[in-house]
């Protein structure tokens, strides 16, 4: 499932996600939404740290969520949407927002774990901005198990 209402629906959650956003240091909420390939979707939130450098990105908080529950091989689809936060701690914003180089390694491991190529759906904190892109277009020439001989793992 790779169509735009599966989009929609990514976004949508990734969005309620972004609510519960611990980010008093950057004021920038992001949601995750991952879609496996059961159809469940877990969604997770950014959370900041006073000593920046420990903070976690949405992305690989729910992909950490997933990995706890054994189903790294199982993701097909992700969500994220992010903004600045407004005043009421509710993220803001008509512009898409994609993965961070790092987020992008880590959809990149459950990518080849379950050897598939990832949809990552990105989209804004408000309105209908939403853009579709394979992980291999975001992260070309990625490293990865594969890498050490380790190829698709379930």
């Amino acid at each position: 499932m790779t169509d735009s209402s599966t989009g929609a629906i990514l976004i949508a959650a990734a969005r309620h996600a972004a609510r519960n956003a611990h980010a008093p240091y950057s004021r920038f909420a992001v949601g995750a939404a991952v879609m496996l390939n059961d159809g469940r979707i877990i969604t997770a939130a950014n959370f900041e740290n006073a000593s920046y450098g420990l903070s976690l990105c949405a992305e690989t908080v729910a992909l950490a969520m997933v990995s706890s529950a054994g189903d790294l091989a199982r993701v097909t689809e992700i969500g994220i949407v992010g903004g600045a936060m407004d005043s009421d701690g509710r993220p803001t914003g008509t512009s898409p927002v994609g993965p961070c180089g790092r987020c992008r390694q880590v959809i990149n491991e459950a990518a080849q774990i379950g050897g598939r190529d990832v949809i990552v759906w990105c989209g804004a904190a408000e309105g209908d901005a939403v853009e579709r892109y394979p992980l291999s277009l975001l992260l070309p020439h990625a490293f990865g198990p594969a890498d050490l001989g380790l190829g698709k793992m379930n």
